[in-house]
């Protein structure tokens, strides 16, 4: 009953303008009219994020729960763990609107935000007050209008570190003018230096693009192990509009959704091929296939966000599940064993 209720209230939403809805949506979570099993969990699902230990790999991406509003009923709804913001150092409006476009027929979404979001200050009084059942991170941005780009990551690590379980540095954002400009080596090696100095003991991961060159790929690797981050999460939205069938499909910001699946998990498997560095695969993820192949290309768990707009809150526990009867499958005892096991494939 309850998924015929989700199914009939994902007909309405997208009925409805898409930034109004997702906004909807966020108030449904308040409401307990979601989907909320619980974390689900297994001791084949069981791992260690760069040190974090999460229920099940299946992570919410950052940008779905901006402001830090709805961690509670998230962390019910079968993540093995969450990722809020972005945040910035100052409460930011963000671009004009419309800025968020559905694809429907890509089942994909192009965003141009612009790191719209209440502050870091708003955002870490909401994680102190928030109830957690499985480890929460936050995403760090820059404000738009900063001199200093750079210090402002390390400002909002400073602030809210101690409060998250990783906090992931965001360079990787098309939405923010000249921002991927510092996932070059100099300006990258840089930023993270200050974002390190404050870190304190909290792990920091860093979010890449998937519209890279096999040679600032593998920059990339260099300066992230050089500078001690623990993790590496590919990828971000791309650019690239390479066979979409939407109306939308012009619109300017980063698509997201099922046609990132291919682009991001090559990034993915190459990057695995260069680093022993623990690696987070998003772009695509919308089923327990899809996060399987990502955890064989190299990924350690997977984030999702887009394919719940199109599948609801539901598909969460639907592909933790799904995940765990095809690691049985093939005969592991757990996650980490099938990690990379199909790198070649996507080389």
């Amino acid at each position: 009953m309850k998924r015929l209720l989700e199914r009939a209230g994902l007909a309405a939403l997208r009925r409805m303008d898409p930034e109004q809805a997702h906004g909807l949506a966020l108030r449904a979570l308040h409401g307990g009219l979601a989907a909320t099993p619980g974390p689900v969990t297994s001791e084949r699902l069981q791992t260690r994020l760069a040190g974090v230990a999460v229920p099940n790999p299946i992570g919410l991406a950052a940008g779905f729960d901006k402001n830090a509003e709805a961690i509670s009923p998230l962390s019910r709804a079968g993540f093995g763990f969450l990722e809020v913001g972005a945040a910035t150092p100052l409460p930011q409006p963000g671009n004009p609107k419309p800025r968020l476009f559905r694809l429907t027929e890509d089942a994909a979404a192009i965003n141009r935000f612009g790191f719209n979001n209440d502050g870091m200050a708003a955002i870490g009084a909401r994680l102190t007050a928030a109830r957690r059942s499985v480890p929460v991170g936050i995403n760090l941005g820059a404000n738009k209008t900063s001199a200093d780009r750079a210090a402002d990551f390390a400002q909002v690590m400073a602030h809210l570190g101690g409060q998250v379980a990783f906090a992931t540095v965001n360079v990787s954002s098309p939405n923010t003018e000249k921002l991927r400009d510092l996932q070059g080596p100099a300006a990258l090696a840089a930023l993270l230096e200050g974002v390190m100095q404050v870190r304190g003991d909290t792990p920091v991961f860093l979010k890449i693009a998937p519209d890279l060159t096999p040679g600032e790929i593998a920059d990339i690797a260099i300066v992230a192990q050089d500078a001690g981050i623990d993790a590496i999460i590919a990828t971000n939205t791309t650019l690239s509009r390479d066979g979409l069938r939407s109306r939308h499909a012009s619109e300017a910001g980063g698509l997201s959704g099922q046609p990132l699946f291919e682009r991001s998990t090559r990034v993915l498997a190459q990057l695995s091929a260069q680093t022993e560095l623990p690696l987070i695969g998003v772009g695509g993820v919308g089923s327990a296939a899809q996060a399987y192949a990502k955890i064989r290309a190299g990924a350690s768990a997977v984030q999702l966000y887009t394919a719940l707009v199109y599948g609801g809150l539901s598909l969460v526990a639907e592909i933790a599940r799904g995940l765990d009867a095809l690691l049985a499958q093939d005969g592991f005892s757990n996650v980490a064993e099938a990690v990379g096991t199909g790198r070649a494939d996507w080389l």
